[in-house]
Order: C-alpha cells, then sequence, then structure tokens
C-alpha cells in the first residue's frame, strides 16, 4: 500500500461525493421557486438509495469476476462487500475498500444526474424506487462494461473492445442522458412547456452549485488515476483547459444568438466542459483539451434549444449537457488523442488512422441504446403500475408543498388559483380518509399533507 496514493484517493473519494450536494444546488437553482426542495431531494435521495445497493450488491456486479462475456460482473462475490475489509486486499497501491467508496460516489451521481430530466413533475417516492431499479439494471452492469479491468477477461467496452474512458464520458455521463432522455419522453411534457418562460429561480444557487461541480470534478478526473502521480496531474489540467474553454465558447455563442452572455450560461459551460473532458483527459494534450471545450461548448449552446423544436421537455437540459456533451467527449478521442499523453493512443488526427475513433463511437452507441431502452421500458412500467407522474394540480401548487410538506423560501406568498386548491385539497382529505378506515385505528395513521393556499415567490418569475 501507499500512503501517498491511499491519501489522494481519500481526498478524491470526498471531492466526488461533495459533487452530489453540488448538483442538489445546481438543479435546485435551476427549477421554479415551488420544486426546489423537491429537485434536491431527489440528488439526496439517490445518495441514499444508492449507498446501500453498492454496499449490497452494486459494487459486485460492477467489479466482481466477469461472468457474461463481459457484460456484469458476479453479483455474489463482494455481497455486503464480504472479504474486502481484510488489510491485504488491495486495488493497485490502494486499500480496496478505498477503491469501493471512490467507485460508489461515481454511482450515486450518476443516477443524481438523471433527475434533472423530469425537473416539477416527478413523484418523489417513484424516483427513489427508479433509482433503485435503474441502478441495477443499467449503471452497475454498464460500470462492468467500462470501468472493469482483468487483462482482457473484464468489462466489454473498456477491456475488451479497448475504447478509452478515463472517467465515466460513456457509463457516467452519456448513460445518464439517454436516462434522462427516455424519461422526459414517458412522463411528457410540463403542463406548460413552450407556453413561458421557465427561468432558474434563483441563479447565486445555479452559480454555486457549478462552482462545488468544478470542484469536486477534480476529484472525478484526476482521482481516477487511482494515485498520486503523474497521470492524475494531466487529468487535472486538462480538465482546466477545458472547462474553460468550454464556458467560453457557450457565453460567446449566447452573445452572438441572444445578445448577452448570462451566468446560466456560464454555468452551463463550465459543467459541459466538465462532461467533455471526462472521458479524454487522460487521452490529450492540454491544446487538444482546449480544442475539445470550445467544440464541446459550442455544440452544446446550440443543441440546447432543440427540445423545443422536437417538443421534449428536459427540464434541465441532462440531454444537451451530458449526452451530447458526452459523445462529443468520447467520440473526440478517436480524433484528438495523442500518444504523448497518458492513455499512449493516436487518434486520426496524429496519424492513429481510424481504429480508435470506431472504438469509441462503438462503446457510446452501445451505452446510449442500451440506457435508452432499458430507461424507457423501467419509466413505462413505473408510471403504469405505482405512477411516475405527478397530478396537474399538484404541479401548479407545487411538488414541494404537496409531497413534501415544505418551501424552500418562506418569505413571501402567492395565492394558487382556489378551484385548484379545492381539488387538491379534496384529494388529500380522501386519501387520508381512506388511510383512516384502512388502519387498526391507531393514532398516528398517516395522512396526506394538506396544500396551503399560499406558496413562496421566491423569484420564481415562471408561468404558473
Amino acid at each position: 500500500m501507499d500512503t501517498g496514493d491511499t491519501a489522494w484517493i481519500l481526498v478524491s473519494t470526498a471531492l466526488v461525493m461533495l459533487m452530489t450536494p453540488g448538483l442538489a444546488l445546481f438543479y435546485g437553482g435551476m427549477v421554479r421557486a415551488k420544486s426546489v426542495i423537491n429537485m434536491m431531494m431527489m440528488s439526496f435521495g439517490a445518495l441514499g438509495v444508492i449507498s446501500v445497493l453498492w454496499v449490497l450488491y452494486g459494487y459486485s456486479i460492477a467489479f466482481g469476476e466477469d461472468v457474461g462475456g463481459g457484460l456484469l460482473g458476479d453479483p455474489s462475490e463482494f455481497f455486503g462487500l464480504s472479504g474486502l475489509m481484510d488489510p491485504e486486499a488491495l486495488s493497485g497501491t490502494i486499500p480496496t475498500m478505498l477503491f469501493v467508496g471512490f467507485q460508489g460516489m461515481f454511482a450515486v451521481i450518476t443516477v443524481a444526474l438523471v433527475s434533472g430530466s423530469i425537473a416539477d413533475r416527478a413523484n418523489f417516492w417513484t424516483w427513489l424506487l427508479f433509482a433503485a431499479i435503474w441502478g441495477t439494471v443499467v449503471y452497475f452492469p454498464v460500470a462492468h462494461w467500462v470501468f472493469a479491468f482483468a487483462d482482457g477477461d473484464g468489462g466489454w467496452i473498456g477491456d475488451r473492445l479497448g475504447a478509452i474512458d478515463f472517467a465515466g464520458g460513456t457509463a457516467v455521463h452519456i448513460n445518464a442522458g439517454a436516462a434522462g432522455l427516455a424519461l422526459a419522453l414517458v412522463l411528457g411534457r410540463r403542463r406548460d412547456f413552450g407556453k413561458g418562460a421557465h427561468r432558474p429561480h434563483n441563479l447565486p444557487l445555479v452559480m454555486l452549485g457549478a462552482g462545488l461541480l468544478w470542484f469536486g470534478w477534480f476529484g472525478f478526473n484526476a482521482g481516477s488515476a487511482v494515485g498520486a502521480n503523474g497521470v492524475a496531474a494531466v487529468a487535472l489540467v486538462n480538465t482546466v483547459a477545458a472547462t474553460g474553454a468550454a464556458m467560453i465558447a457557450w457565453i460567446v455563442v449566447e452573445k452572438m444568438r441572444d445578445g448577452h452572455a448570462t451566468s446560466m450560461g456560464a454555468a452551463s459551460g463550465v459543467v459541459t466542459g466538465l462532461v467533455a473532458i471526462t472521458p479524454a483527459c487522460s487521452a490529450l494534450n492540454p491544446i487538444g483539451s482546449l480544442i475539445l471545450g470550445v467544440v464541446a461548448g459550442a455544440i452544446c449552446s446550440l443543441v440546447v434549444n432543440l427540445k423545443f423544436r422536437l417538443r421534449y421537455d428536459d427540464s434541465l437540459d441532462v440531454v444537451a449537457v451530458h449526452l451530447v456533451g458526452g459523445l462529443v467527449g468520447t467520440i473526440a478521442i478517436g480524433f484528438l488523442a495523442t500518444a504523448d499523453a497518458p492513455a499512449g493512443v493516436d487518434g486520426l488526427f496524429f496519424g492513429g488512422g481510424f481504429d480508435q475513433l470506431g472504438r469509441q463511437i462503438v462503446g457510446a452507441g452501445a451505452v446510449l441504446a442500451y440506457s435508452f431502452v432499458v430507461t424507457y421500458l423501467i419509466g413505462w412500467f413505473l408510471q403504469r403500475t405505482v405512477g411516475f407522474r405527478i397530478d396537474d394540480d399538484h404541479e401548479v401548487v407545487g411538488v414541494d408543498r404537496v409531497h413534501h410538506g415544505e418551501s424552500g423560501y418562506e418569505i413571501g406568498a402567492e395565492e394558487v388559483p382556489d378551484d385548484v386548491l379545492a381539488r387538491v385539497e379534496a384529494s388529500a382529505a380522501a386519501k387520508a380518509a381512506a388511510a383512516e378506515a384502512g388502519s387498526t385505528g391507531s393514532v398516528g395513521s398517516a395522512a396526506a399533507p394538506t396544500a396551503t393556499k399560499e406558496r413562496p415567490v421566491g423569484g420564481d418569475v415562471a408561468t404558473a
């Protein structure tokens, strides 16, 4: 065991964990004031659910001995992390339990990312159920495809095909982006989609969240070197270069298109650059990272408005930023990779031919297709059984009040239409009566929270 490597991965694990609260702030600021609590709870809910499953069987599916020709690991091999507390159990130069914790934070943030596509309209409890199912049948196997290496006997994308994904462009971002698109289609558009601006209610929260994401991403990318070494240093510098370039590219396109360079655009550019460099940070030189950042920032800033033309309601642009950004970064390796970088592979522009480009396209396409199809089926099943989308009236009142009984801001109030309020209160009363009738007479029977007539303003300038 190397104490320096161990110390760095301990720090990196904490940094990646910080990305989930950072995402909660980023997403929370982007939604309306009446949905901020729910949006944050979806991120923290993913943290809770996936942490439990990762300990039980998630790590084993992702990194257990391959049992399916590169498709998944043995779920029983490390069930409950059995046998991994032995001091002699090492992953490279660090304790295996530390590697378990580090990779577990990747699983958490991937699930949390998906939630941005269904803001304002998802049932919280169904979301938790979705997180458990999706983590089990989508993320854990895909993590095995990409991250499990065993001298050619590991995951089929990373170890057998030879596609490069240093820190999760496919397993995290394309995976989450494709899932977000599928869920957005299953749940449908918000009731007032396209009828008015859905502006962020709190831009300072968005900027703070973006800053925390950037900070945490150093652990995400540089920590994926699994050591305090030169590979980590290259990944860190390339992350800075691509992210800065993407932010500038985004706001330049925004200025040319809309006449303004906005803080929302800057924050989106930051996340886009981070996403794009994630798979490529060990394969490019710093100039290549700058080029990638510019290309990703420009493309994603143009793609972001396609949802209005194509009429799919990806609430917080998970598709434009994570799916498209992940595709750009993953495929760009086939063009911009240089053998001088730690990955040691030349792309097309450095005389490497089309081989690596082909591997990148196959890997990216496989994850996209698998995630989209399976997620659509999961979402469809949950919508038809327990219900995934909230009622229209609940959407008007706000998911915070109806599902959580809370408001993000008790500093002002705006009245809810009387007819909507009456329907919501009648529904809550009916549920409470049904619960009481079905109980054994205990005083503590749970009743659905009653919506109040007032809801917070909190800077929410979007239409109700």
